[in-house]
Parts: structure tokens; sequence; C-alpha cells
């Protein structure tokens, strides 16, 4: 089934409170988190950068090749905290890079705009990525929170993620060049359709090829992007696989 434009699941009037930007609003909004940790950014164009990882709990989506299944129900989150609680964490770490993941970060609409305005504020922190599933309009977060800090990176579902028609493909249009697009490629089919995608959206962001990690072997996902002539991907494989167990948590 094509994916197609529609509205975000989360509305979008929050975009023009001045709430978000609000240290004191910081104070009363909670959020539900799986995990709030320090690593390597293991993917990306910011690879191998030391980074803080602020995992979010719930998605919309249930892709079949979902690496991160205790981020959603029946799980729990590990904690509920508030975004202040939640940039207070993030600060005591040295790190410059912090990365805003889930789960659907951006499924709490306006809280999880107030967490990227929070996070951007802190004076150290030079990177805000939002790792989106494509399932939540990014126009009304890129209005909300106008810091140079922020970056969204979305992962377009292809159709063996069984959730493509899940797509707001409005999103393509918005990426800016410092955001990214990246496509999670199962077999040959995803490939093909990742391509068309391309093609039909020509998309700003860098975009990044990556392989289903037991079903798209890495040197066939290279022959593919060489026969095509894809000179503007790039081949984006999870460090973080290599250096711990596929399995391993909080890494």
């Amino acid at each position: 089934m094509p994916a197609h434009s529609r509205p975000s699941i989360t509305g979008d009037a929050w975009a023009v409170s001045a709430r978000v930007r609000d240290p004191a609003a910081w104070q009363q909004a909670r959020l539900p988190l799986v995990e709030l940790f320090e690593t390597v950014e293991g993917e990306g164009t910011r690879a191998g950068f030391p980074t803080v990882f602020v995992r979010l709990f719930g998605c919309p989506l249930r892709c079949t090749w979902c690496d991160t299944p205790y981020s959603y129900p029946p799980d729990k989150p590990q904690r509920v905290l508030s975004v202040a609680e939640i940039r207070e964490e993030v600060g005591r770490f040295p790190w410059r890079h912090v990365c805003v993941t889930g789960g659907e970060p951006l499924m709490y609409a306006e809280k999880s705009a107030m967490l990227l305005a929070a996070l951007a504020s802190l004076p150290h922190v030079v990177d805000v990525h939002v790792e989106t599933s494509g399932a939540v309009a990014i126009a009304p977060f890129l209005a909300a929170v106008p810091s140079e800090k922020v970056r969204y990176i979305v992962d377009y579902k292809l159709p063996a993620s069984g959730e493509e028609a899940a797509m707001v493909t409005d999103n393509l249009s918005r990426l800016r060049p410092q955001d990214e697009l990246k496509f999670v490629i199962a077999d040959e089919d995803d490939f093909r359709r990742a391509v068309e995608v391309l093609n039909t959206y020509r998309p700003r962001g860098q975009v990044l090829f990556s392989p289903v990690w037991d079903t798209m072997p890495p040197r066939r996902l290279v022959e593919l992007i060489l026969a095509h002539g894809l000179a503007e991907v790039k081949l984006n494989l999870q460090l973080h696989k290599v250096i711990w167990d596929p399995q391993a948590r909080g890494v």
C-alpha cells in the first residue's frame, strides 16, 4: 500500500504556544522514559561521536524488523520524568551530542517539543538529533523549536516493515540540508521502493541506506548502491551492533 500525506497523529495547535520554550512548563510536563545513557552514536552522520541517548517510551507503529520492542507495550517505561528532570540528567554528561529516540519520540506533541527545546538550551550541547519514525509530521516541531541545534532523522518505512501506509510524505519536503532521511532496507524490493521515493520527492536531507541486520547483507546493499549510481546516498551501518552484542541495551 502506498504512503500518503495525512495530518500529524498528534495535531499541531500547540506549535504556536510559548509554553514550548517556557522553563516553568518544563517542570510540569512529564514523559515516559525507557532509558537514558551515554555511548557513541552508532549511525547517521554523527556516527562515532560520544552521545547521550534519551529513549522515550511508546510508538504508534509495529515494524516487522523493530530492534527496540522494549520501547512500547506490553513493556513499560523505566521512569516517568519531567522535561526539566530529563534536561538536568542530560546536562550532567559532558557530551555535546544528544540523540532523542524511541519508540517514537515525537508522539507526545507539545511535551516532545518542550523536551527538544529544553535539551537545545543546554549551553554545551551543539547537536540534538531526533530519530523519528516518519509517522508524525515534523512541520509543527520545526515551527515550535527553531533552534539550529535540533535536527531530524526521518526513518521512512519501506514495504517489508509493514508500515509504509503510515508515512507522512509531507515530511520529505520539509527536510533541510542538516536533516537526514533513513531507509531501512530488508530486501531488494525495499531497495527499489527507496529509489522510487527519492526520485519522486527529491529530499534535501542526507540520505542513508541501512541494511536490516539479518536479511540484507551490507555487501549486497553496497553493490546495489553502486549499480544504480546513487552518488548522494550514504551506507549506514549500526556501529553499536558491531561493537556490542546486537541485542544489548543501554549501548
